[in-house]
């Protein structure tokens, strides 16, 4: 087990079978990221193919005396930022001659988002998603099968995204030498955390510059929702380094491993986790598929115990009615996920706000029109 990443937190705890993938990966990672061809082919795959840069967008009419930009991920090629991972690792995987991509995915923007950088490159792609999620994200299983990915049930536990990450790391242990986990969020065992969060802080770079050049000064708070914490650890990214940049990370009231967890090990790596007093993984819960798993990136718990991030709760209702102001307002349909992060935002003491608005609503229609009214 390596050391931590992250002040307490992070590190490696993994079957030892899984330790020489860790670190062909880790030697990987070093040497690709420090390669300025990977770097051009990214960039170009940035402009051409995701739609990069997203534009960062003025909410005039939900403001109500502040002024909130929303960095619009949701413009993405598949509909949400998780593509700007899929797009590094799938190039990640091909220098490291993997010819399988193994995924997990909970409301299914990962899934796609996988099985589109797979289409892409030629690369066998399964992807496994709980069963109860596939019943609530059927649009976004439907994309996946489309794109020529096998999509495996898992129907044991919570039926949620912890019990797919669990399948999807037991298939990664078995087909080690084909296969590369290509994760969906700054979660897992070193060296995930540090590979997610260098490939989405694409979003906090574009934003500080977007939002220098619209207002000449950096925002008062920078706002997203935590799930595993990928969208929101890629905006913070951008402003980690301005102290007076409020960051605030909002989580499922049902799923707050930050607010209401405990130190432990998820998914091979320490973290702040939502467990019993016997150390025991406990369920989660949210509206939304995204949110719904009961662990955080390691670099979240380690920003919340220095005091540079503040984590705070939204409730379903609270995040439905955002969602239905933005709609009714600006015309933007969002996902679930980021309607709890504007939900905080629209009741925070701060002129300037940038929300990361990180994936469209299309896929959670169903569960919107089952809640109206």
């Amino acid at each position: 087990m390596s050391v931590a990443e992250y002040g307490a937190y992070g590190g490696q705890y993994v079957p030892e079978t899984l330790m020489p993938a860790l670190e062909e990966l880790e030697r990987g990672w070093a040497e690709i990221r420090a390669d300025s061809g990977f770097a051009a082919e990214l960039a170009e795959l940035h402009r051409t193919y995701v739609g990069r840069p997203t534009p960062l967008y003025l909410a005039e009419r939900i403001g109500e005396g502040r002024r909130i930009y929303l960095k619009r991920e949701d413009l993405c090629h598949t509909g949400a930022h998780k593509i700007n991972n899929a797009v590094g690792q799938a190039l990640i995987a091909r220098r490291l001659g993997k010819e399988r991509i193994v995924a997990e995915t909970g409301a299914g923007q990962h899934g796609v988002a996988a099985a589109t950088v797979c289409a892409r490159f030629g690369l066998e792609c399964v992807v496994y998603m709980g069963a109860e999620d596939m019943e609530r994200q059927r649009p976004n299983v439907e994309r996946m099968g489309l794109l020529g990915a096998e999509v495996r049930p898992v129907e044991f536990g919570t039926r949620t995204l912890k019990e797919a990450t669990s399948e999807a790391i037991r298939d990664w242990i078995t087909n080690v030498e084909s296969t590369h986990y290509l994760i969906g969020s700054c979660v897992g065992p070193h060296p995930y955390p540090e590979i997610v969060r260098e490939l989405q802080s694409v979003i906090g770079v574009e934003a500080r510059e977007q939002i220098l050049g619209s207002e000449g000064r950096l925002p008062d708070a920078v706002v997203a929702c935590v799930g595993g914490g990928s969208n929101a650890i890629g905006i913070f990214a951008g402003f980690l380094d301005d102290a007076n940049v409020r960051l605030v990370g909002v989580e499922a009231a049902g799923a707050a491993s930050l607010g209401a967890g405990r130190p432990g090990v998820l998914h091979g790596a320490r973290s702040s986790v939502l467990a019993d007093d016997d150390g025991q993984i406990a369920d989660a819960h949210s509206i939304s598929a995204g949110l719904d798993y009961p662990g955080v990136g390691p670099e979240h718990a380690h920003l919340r115990d220095i005091g540079r991030a503040r984590y705070v709760p939204a409730t379903d209702e609270e995040a439905l009615a955002a969602l239905h102001l933005l709609a009714e307002r600006e015309g933007i349909i969002a996902a679930l996920e980021p309607a709890h992060a504007l939900a905080r935002a629209l009741e925070l003491d701060a002129e300037l706000i940038v929300v990361c608005l990180s994936g469209r609503g299309d896929k959670d229609l169903a569960v919107i029109l089952s809640h109206a009214g």
